[in-house]
């Protein structure tokens, strides 16, 4: 697990095939506009990111899919720590359409080809 500034989808990739084959587990904190990737759980990210200042209404939970980087299909929106019934998030996916659009502008600074 690490946090990452910058990152390609060679790189995504190649951890996708070390761990899940077809995809990559990211934790983005919103508000410090941080990610980190590369863990078996998003929950493992989310206690590294609490353990470093950053707090749990502002950390969401996303898949990153190298192959389909470009389309609709590269950011999934699941995660259980995105189970927030008092933030008004009552599913694993990130209900807020403007929270979704915060997110694939901070993953979007932060993968490049």
């Amino acid at each position: 697990m690490k946090q990452v500034e910058r990152i390609s989808v060679g790189e995504l990739k190649q951890m996708a095939e070390k761990m899940f084959g077809n995809f990559v587990k990211a934790d983005v904190d919103v508000e410090q506009k941080i990610i980190v990737v590369d863990a078996e759980l998003h929950a493992d990210m989310e206690a590294f990111m609490l353990e470093n200042g950053s707090k749990q209404e502002d950390l969401w939970g996303i898949n990153l899919h190298p192959e389909d980087y470009g389309t609709d299909d590269f950011v999934e929106f699941d995660s259980m720590i995105n189970i927030r019934p008092r933030q008004g998030n009552r599913s694993r996916y990130v209900e807020d359409a403007g929270l979704r659009e915060q997110i694939l502008a901070i993953v979007g600074e932060v993968v490049s080809e």
